[in-house]
């Protein structure tokens, strides 16, 4: 897969026709997944095309509502390219936030990609503040050759949406998300050293270290499979909190494997959630907690053995 990066002024333009979607795709969710289809459908062997931004739009424009990404840039290439694009434009949307609608077709559709026919969702908008829609897209369709589709990505009675998912990693629900992703929700992070408390009471764990600015799901303990360094993965307990049996106050995420005693530190962890085993809580006393983590492990186990099961 091409992607094309930093100052579009420098970009060169492709040869070929390609078929464009337009989008932030955080998450690249089944919604998502439905309009790259549809192009691909469309092209055949042609070039599918999508145009997104390396930050979401928000951030600039309204930094205290900008929200929680459910993946990075790189994981939003990563899973384009597995869905089927030929061709990723990352705009910097500093660059291009006072384009109107038609300088934005004029320049990026059809001046770099080349576009024949654009796909996007039911109330996209574009241009500077916004002001373009499926009708404006439309139009300039017709003023620059190229066929405009709009796709129902929101699924009806059950609504599928960047937004959605965040709501329910928000509740803990990580099957949900998973249904509406079509995977499961994963999170990256680097393993950073932790205060071993975990290894002296007997399961040792990994502690990631995230991006703030990525969706996490509700405190709690999670089953999950965790991808380590050499591509290998390995069923997992997840726990998501402050460690209140603790004192503690600031979040963390532990990482325990169940069946392995690597040495991670520094190495990027791979989790994907697979369920939510229960809430966050307080324990009198570390014998409690022991016991408690022993249940939570057997429970991973199954729910980790009826998933791989039904994969």
């Amino acid at each position: 897969m091409r992607v094309l990066r930093g100052d579009y002024d420098k970009w060169e333009a492709l040869n070929g026709p390609t078929w464009i979607t337009i989008g932030f795709f955080d998450g690249v969710h089944v919604g998502h997944q439905s309009i790259l289809a549809a192009l691909r459908e469309r092209a055949g062997a042609g070039t599918v095309g999508v145009v997104t931004f390396r930050e979401h739009p928000a951030v600039l424009l309204r930094p205290e509502a900008a929200p929680l990404m459910l993946t990075s840039l790189e994981q939003r290439l990563e899973l384009l390219e597995s869905y089927d694009a030929d061709v990723v434009a990352v705009l910097e949307f500093e660059q291009v936030r006072e384009m109107e609608p038609a300088g934005f077709v004029s320049t990026i559709v059809d001046g770099v990609l080349n576009g024949v026919h654009v796909a996007v969702g039911m109330g996209f908008r574009f241009g500077h503040n916004a002001g373009g829609n499926e009708q404006v897209l439309a139009k300039l369709g017709e003023e620059f050759d190229f066929s405009v589709e709009v796709v129902d990505i929101m699924g009806g009675d059950n609504p599928v949406s960047s937004t959605v998912v965040r709501e329910a990693l928000a509740r803990g629900d990580v099957e949900s998300a998973a249904a509406k992703l079509g995977r499961l929700f994963q999170l990256r992070g680097a393993v950073v050293a932790g205060d071993r408390r975990g290894r002296r009471i007997g399961f040792p764990t990994a502690n990631l270290e995230l991006d703030p600015r990525r969706a996490v799901p509700q405190h709690g303990v999670y089953s999950a499979l965790t991808r380590v360094a050499d591509g290998t993965w390995h069923p997992s307990v997840v726990n998501i909190g402050v460690r209140p049996t603790f004192g503690g106050m600031t979040r963390v995420v532990e990482v325990h494997l169940l069946d392995e005693s690597l040495d991670l530190y520094g190495q990027e962890l791979h989790l994907e959630f697979v369920t939510r085993i229960r809430p966050e809580r307080r324990f009198d006393g570390i014998d409690e907690l022991v016991e408690q983590i022993g249940r939570d492990i057997q429970v991973a186990r199954q729910d980790l053995a009826v998933h791989a099961s039904n994969s």
